[in-house]
């Protein structure tokens, strides 16, 4: 099943140049996804009765041509490749003229909120999305991401009250938040970046401290969040 839903770009979602930011992008695509949950009946409001929530593994985003401010978008968006603890969601951005102007694709996975343990996706569950085949990128699943060896702290920072999702965890839109704190001036200016990887690796928490270092990898700008006392690998963001 393809869900479609219309987001306009507003002020909070535009950076330089007037064009609209990859936060905001990711979190229109949360939100729709979020509404297609609703939907099926595995949403927010149905937490308490169905006792599981979903939690984001993993982004992949790749803008083709960036919208701006006051744009009509009319975003895609479907489940695939449901396995037995995690599923894909894709996810495609059109304009008014029906131009493909972004894609992304995410992983995600089902916890029970008693335990706290992945959830099985059972055959109601998948029949409730009624997930496609179709896939965005060539590749249908996404490719590990390895953390650099040679990077440098750049950044500290520890998590506040505003950073706190209804999961009790730092929002995961957030974590790219913290990426661009931790990028040298002369590679911050170079935004907006057309391509997003963030994988999560370990939920943060309020009150916990951590670091951002960041590393040059190829034509990509990898920034990793680990514990302030680097034993915990966070997230490992690449922007490129």
């Amino acid at each position: 099943m393809i869900y479609k839903e219309n987001f306009k770009i507003g002020l909070k979602d535009i950076g330089k140049e007037n064009k609209v930011k990859n936060s905001a992008i990711l979190e229109f695509l949360e939100d729709i996804g979020g509404h297609h949950s609703d939907l099926v009946g595995y949403g927010v409001n149905e937490i308490e009765e169905t006792k599981v929530t979903w939690i984001l593994l993993d982004w992949k985003l790749e803008v083709i041509d960036r919208p701006a401010y006051g744009e009509e978008l009319e975003i895609h968006t479907w489940g695939r490749g449901m396995y037995k603890f995690f599923t894909y969601r894709d996810y495609e951005i059109y304009d008014k003229n029906k131009k493909l102007r972004a894609k992304a694709t995410s992983k995600w996975a089902l916890i029970d909120i008693k335990s706290g343990r992945l959830a099985r996706l059972t055959e109601e569950i998948i029949n409730k999305y009624l997930p496609e085949e179709k896939s965005v990128f060539p590749e249908k699943e996404l490719d590990k991401v390895e953390e650099p060896e040679d990077s440098k702290s750049a950044l500290d920072y520890t998590v506040i009250r505003k950073d706190i999702d209804l999961n009790k965890h730092m929002h995961n839109l957030y974590y790219l938040d913290l990426a661009y704190e931790a990028l040298p001036e002369e590679v911050y200016e170079k935004r907006p970046f057309a391509n997003v990887r963030i994988v999560y690796k370990k939920e943060i928490k309020l009150g916990d401290e951590v670091i951002c270092n960041y590393a040059q990898k190829a034509d990509k700008n990898v920034i990793t969040i680990r514990s302030k006392d680097n034993q915990i690998l966070h997230s490992i963001i690449e922007l490129y």
